[in-house]
């Protein structure tokens, strides 16, 4: 992927933007939680489209502290556990609660094994819905060359700024990031400038 092709990565003040527009509109909890999936945990859409409940929750049927991403519901074998955000899991609550208390057809099968992203009209969301969904908010919102891979690339980056703080390495965030190789990871990192500066003055 050429690096001016790439998803813009978003700064934390359009993060906050994108979670107060949500408030506004319909379904509200559910989208939040479609882009906090992306944002805090670096889903792509179609892992977003795919993930059950029973990858978020736990024994008692509660939101559980990792998300465990199967192959299946991933992009080949970049199948993986990511530690819960703590915004994410606020999310995920109360959109199970909503889920929890919404009318079913008979035959639907138990939460656990229903798809976390729902409409109105259909009980699983095909990736390519949750593409333009994206592409609908950021161009209300007036946020040029964002996609709904953006929220993937602000977790990455965000992670491989961030992780020698954690004690960990690249090699963290490449498994969060569901990666075959570092170098792929490598590619989805956006520079920061004046850390470039402050690095090379340190030499």
């Amino acid at each position: 992927m050429a690096q001016g092709k790439q998803a813009k990565v978003l700064t934390n003040a359009q993060v906050q933007a994108v979670l107060r527009h949500l408030e506004t509109r319909r379904n509200a909890d559910r989208n939040k939680v479609i882009f906090l999936l992306t944002v805090k945990a670096g889903l792509r859409a179609k892992e977003v489209a795919g993930l059950r409940w029973s990858s978020v929750m736990n024994a008692d049927g509660d939101i559980a502290g990792h998300i465990e991403l199967t192959d299946r519901t991933s992009k080949g074998r970049s199948g993986r556990i990511i530690p819960m955000n703590r915004d994410l899991r606020k999310a995920l609550e109360a959109w199970m609660t909503v889920c929890a208390s919404k009318r079913v057809r008979r035959d639907a099968p138990p939460l656990p094994e229903r798809s976390i992203i729902s409409t109105e009209r259909s009980d699983s969301t095909p990736a390519q819905v949750i593409v333009n969904m994206f592409q609908h908010w950021y161009r209300d919102l007036g946020f040029i060359g964002a996609s709904s891979h953006s929220g993937r690339r602000t977790f990455i980056t965000n992670a491989a700024k961030k992780v020698v703080q954690a004690g960990g390495s690249l090699r963290d965030v490449q498994e969060l990031a569901g990666h075959s190789s570092l170098s792929m990871t490598q590619r989805y990192i956006e520079g920061d400038t004046d850390a470039k500066k402050r690095l090379v003055q340190m030499i």
